[in-house]
This record gives C-alpha cells, sequence and structure tokens, in this order.
C-alpha cells in the first residue's frame, strides 16, 4: 500500500500472533517486486488499537484465519474487511512450495491494494465503500 499508494497512504502491518521475525521469503518477494523493505518488523495488532497509535481510516485483516479471531477495537472506528487469504506462513513443504505460497499471497493482495486504490474514495459513501472493500479481487 504504501509503495503502490503514490503517498496516499500510510500503511502498517501487524499480527494477532507476530512470530518476532519477518519471513525471508516475503522479503524475497518484495525484493522480486523492487519495494523496500527497510524497516519492518515482526509486531502485534495491539500496538495499534492503544489511544495514541496512529489513527486508521482502513483496517484490512488478511489471513483466513483472522476472519474467526476478535480483533481489537480500533482508535477511530476505521472502515474494516476481510480479504482473506491463506496464511503462507502455514504452510508445510519444500523450499519451493513455501516460496509458492509467500508469492502467490503477495499476488493477492498486490492485486486487491491496486484495485483498493483504484477506487473514487472521496466520492462513495459508507455502506457503498464497505461492500465495495469486501468484494476486492473477488471473482
Amino acid at each position: 500500500m504504501n509503495a503502490r499508494g503514490g503517498g496516499r497512504f500510510t500503511a502498517y502491518s501487524a499480527g494477532s500472533h507476530p512470530s518476532g521475525t519477518v519471513r525471508p521469503e516475503a522479503l524475497r518477494e518484495f525484493e522480486a517486486a523492487g519495494i523496500s523493505a527497510g524497516g519492518f518488523r515482526s509486531k502485534s495488532w495491539d500496538e495499534f488499537a492503544k489511544p495514541d497509535s496512529p489513527t486508521m481510516g482502513f483496517i484490512f485483516t488478511v489471513c483466513d484465519n483472522a476472519a474467526y479471531e476478535t480483533c481489537p477495537v480500533w482508535p477511530g472506528h476505521p472502515a474494516t474487511s476481510h480479504w482473506g487469504v491463506p496464511d503462507p506462513a502455514a504452510v508445510r513443504g519444500t523450499e519451493e512450495e513455501i516460496q509458492r505460497a509467500f508469492h502467490e499471497a503477495f499476488v493477492t493482495l498486490d492485486r486487491r491494494i491496486k484495485i483498493f486504490l483504484s477506487l473514487p474514495l472521496d466520492s462513495i459513501d459508507g455502506l457503498d465503500l464497505r461492500r465495495k472493500l469486501d468484494n476486492i479481487g473477488r471473482p
């Protein structure tokens, strides 16, 4: 979102159960796409639910498992949507199979981000925006 958004957004990434390290397979995907991964770190979403956290306009949960988790109450009540993607970190197999899972997740999310960025966000009402966000990238 930061790389594709042309400065329109500041995006953050966090999880419900951070591992403590950024997976090298994920870093390879960013590198292959020409996106800087400098400063990336593994962090909990609790970091962004505190009163002094950055104000969020949109929250996208992406891991298929996250749809069933209880999310924090986000300050400012941003628009939320679930963009379910199989968790590549859960894949077991060969190095190539694991990298392929990270690649597929990257491509899916990159496509959805590009569609999101093409929406006329200033002219869409809240309910219509929610429907559009929930359907981004779905057939």
